[in-house]
Parts: C-alpha cells; sequence; structure tokens
C-alpha cells in the first residue's frame, strides 16, 4: 500500500487486493458490507444523490452523499464529519474510488480530496490506510476481528 505525503488538500492511496473489482465494489455499496470494515451503524443510500451517515469511531459521525455509482469501477461521494475532533464539515471534501481490475485481482485507487490543511490531510491519510487495510481483509475472505479505534477513538 503507497501513500505519499501530503503535499495538497488531498490523500491519495494506492492498494493492491486479492479479488475481483465486482467483490470488492460490494463492499462500497452493502450496508453490511461497508459496516464490515468500517463503521459501527449507519443509514446509507447507495445510488447518485443518495445521502449516508455512518458512525465510524466511537461518537465520531461521518455523513456526505454518493456523486457516481459506476459498478464495479468507480464511487464518488462527499464525505465530512457531523462531530469529532476535525473540522471537516459534512459534504466539504470528495473520495473517488476506482477499481482496476489486474492480473492478482483489484488495484484500488482512493484520492479523497478538498481537506482544508495539512493536518486534516495527515489524519485522513493515516484513517484511510487504516480502514484499507480492514477493505483488505474482508475482500480477500478474512476476519479484521473488532475495529481496535472504536474502542479508543471518541471526539
Amino acid at each position: 500500500m503507497t501513500t505519499p505525503p501530503c503535499a495538497t488538500d488531498s490523500v491519495t492511496l494506492e492498494r493492491h487486493i486479492a479479488a475481483r473489482p465486482e467483490t470488492v465494489f460490494g463492499f462500497f455499496t452493502d450496508r453490511e458490507k461497508w459496516l464490515s470494515w468500517m463503521g459501527a451503524d449507519g443509514t446509507f443510500s447507495f445510488e447518485p444523490g443518495g445521502a449516508y451517515r455512518t458512525r465510524v469511531t466511537g461518537e465520531n459521525i461521518a455523513s456526505g452523499r454518493f456523486l457516481a455509482v459506476d459498478p464495479p469501477k468507480r464511487l464518488v461521494f462527499t464525505w465530512g464529519w457531523e462531530t469529532g475532533p476535525m473540522p471537516v464539515p459534512p459534504g466539504s471534501s470528495t473520495v473517488e474510488i476506482t477499481l482496476e481490475p489486474t492480473a492478482e485481482g483489484t488495484l484500488l485507487r482512493l484520492v479523497h480530496s478538498g481537506l482544508p490543511s495539512p493536518e486534516a490531510c495527515a489524519a485522513h491519510a493515516e484513517g484511510w490506510r487504516h480502514y484499507v487495510g480492514r477493505l483488505a481483509v474482508r475482500a480477500e475472505g478474512g476476519e479484521p476481528g473488532p475495529d481496535a479505534w472504536m474502542e479508543t477513538s471518541s471526539g
């Protein structure tokens, strides 16, 4: 997995996952699958213009809207925090996920843009590394176990 330092207002992360793009995409468009790698609960409307709201860790709630849902290649959604210490308001940044088939499975590329500060960029880079790692385990058929961040992160 590669994550260059935050030189701009965005985080870019790439991860090879030993699963087909269709399998990986399902973890972004099915509530139970999404919550198996990120979040404790939430509501999702997986369609362009559809809203989501999810408790990611502790009492930290992220929300936004889906802008593009193009199975099994691309998903774009706005992102922000309703609660928690990070000053990124709901809908103020954008996450784009692209999935490219490879001989070994899928190359996932995540670009989170529109982050307001180097601190927000660094925090989101750390967060996406953590959660994309959990996603990879799930998509490859494994069980990442309880999310340690769920118990340690609150406000």
